[in-house]
């Protein structure tokens, strides 16, 4: 367990991503065993996989405390890849040893995806069977979310006449509004809740960010981040180019509110706003780029429990890493710097982020130097980097970023 000093509150926020939400069940794991007099999650925003993991723990932490939370996610988790079990799409040990984590080379994936280009879900589920809807109406205490306000919980999905997206709060979730969370519009039907019509909430907000900063004291947010924003590979292949689309359009709106934080911020270290009206937001990362960049969109399809389990200890270990080199920086400072993380501009190669350490594995992977650090094992490079900061004012603000000038 890591030494933790003082009592801080943070918020999560937790992105969605098929099978790879296993991966911020890990983080959550990690997070769930610091003692809660040194570590207080004030409210979470998940979509997509990422509202199930906060509902379970949510859920979980209301009947049995952190424990409960942790059995809650593990049980979730297994539950669906016991379900899946007998889908199409399981591998067999022979596949799995050929061809890895990827889904690309089934059969059955690329059957399915075809299908789902040809025909509606409408047409080829028309009694609208979902498997997850029995995990959860099993697994969600109802009447316990409604009621509790220990932890702050908001679910965001996309409202389909509208196109804006819809945040339900915690007294609201129910299992429909989970499913209208997770709802893949070419392979579910769109999920009613209260007579409107919602689908996945990671086209308008993945995750929502400002529900924490408009309902929480706390300002420190830290995002689980499962999609790659940058990607230096040119796609050529149709799936290729479907899956960066769909990884563009899904991290949008989230760029969107990293640069308005990045803005406010700004404007209260020039003082041209109050910092007495406006919160001056602390961002933090827990990202595993250089574990998760060999996997592809197909592989966010895989139930497989060993596969749920070797993204789970990425979680934990990757989490781990974070609690040891940043903790001191919440309350204090932001542990990413946004600009450089996620609005580098067209053209630019930074000297760190996301895009710098996706080079740097393609080239060590083609030189065979400095293989990626064991699963078991911290990442050998930080997550994401700040230059170090001067001790805190009383009211401490964001370093803006240095421009940099292009080649």
């Amino acid at each position: 367990m890591t030494a933790i000093k003082s009592t801080k509150k943070i918020n999560l926020a937790l992105q969605g991503g098929g099978a790879h939400g296993a991966y911020t069940w890990g983080v959550l794991d990690r997070l769930l065993e610091e003692d809660e007099k040194d570590l207080v999650i004030e409210g979470i925003s998940g979509t997509s996989a990422g509202a199930m993991n906060a509902a379970m723990l949510v859920s979980g932490y209301t009947t049995g405390g952190r424990d409960g939370a942790k059995k809650s996610l593990e049980t979730f988790w297994r539950r669906i890849s016991d379900v899946a079990a007998f889908s199409p799409l399981h591998k067999s040990p022979l596949e799995r040893i050929l061809t890895g984590w990827n889904m690309d080379m089934s059969p059955a994936y690329h059957w399915m995806d075809l299908m789902s280009r040809i025909f509606s879900p409408y047409e080829t589920n028309p009694l609208n069977i979902n498997p997850m809807r029995v995990i959860i109406d099993d697994m969600l205490d109802h009447d316990g979310m409604r009621q509790s306000s220990l932890i702050k919980l908001f679910i965001a999905a996309t409202h389909v006449a509208s196109g804006q997206s819809r945040v339900f709060e915690c007294h609201e979730i129910s299992t429909d509004v989970l499913l209208a969370s997770a709802c893949i519009p070419f392979m579910f039907q769109a999920v009613e809740v209260a007579g409107q019509h919602y689908w996945d909430g990671g086209y308008m907000g993945n995750p929502s960010i400002w529900p924490l900063i408009y309902n929480c004291d706390s300002e420190d947010v830290v995002l689980v981040q499962i999609n790659p924003i940058s990607d230096v590979a040119l796609p050529r292949t149709a799936n290729e180019i479907i899956n960066r689309m769909n990884e563009i359009s899904f991290n949008s709106s989230l760029i969107s509110e990293m640069r308005a934080i990045e803005f406010v911020s700004k404007l209260i270290k020039d003082g041209s706003l109050s910092p007495e009206r406006y919160k001056d937001m602390r961002m933090h990362l827990i990202y595993a780029a250089d574990h998760m960049h060999h996997l592809n969109a197909s592989s966010k399809m895989n139930a497989d429990w060993d596969f749920f389990l070797y993204l789970k200890e990425i979680g934990r270990s990757t989490a781990d890493h974070w609690l040891k080199n940043h903790w001191r920086d919440v309350g204090v400072r932001s542990s990413v710097d946004i600009r450089k993380k996620f609005l580098s501009g067209p053209g630019n190669q930074p000297d760190h982020g996301e895009l710098a350490e996706r080079l740097k594995i393609i080239k060590e992977s083609t030189t065979g130097a400095n293989p990626p650090a064991p699963v078991n094992e911290p990442p050998a490079k930080p997550v994401s980097t700040v230059p170090k900061a001067p001790p805190p004012s009383k009211k401490p603000v964001a370093k803006p970023a240095a421009k940099k000038k292009s080649k």
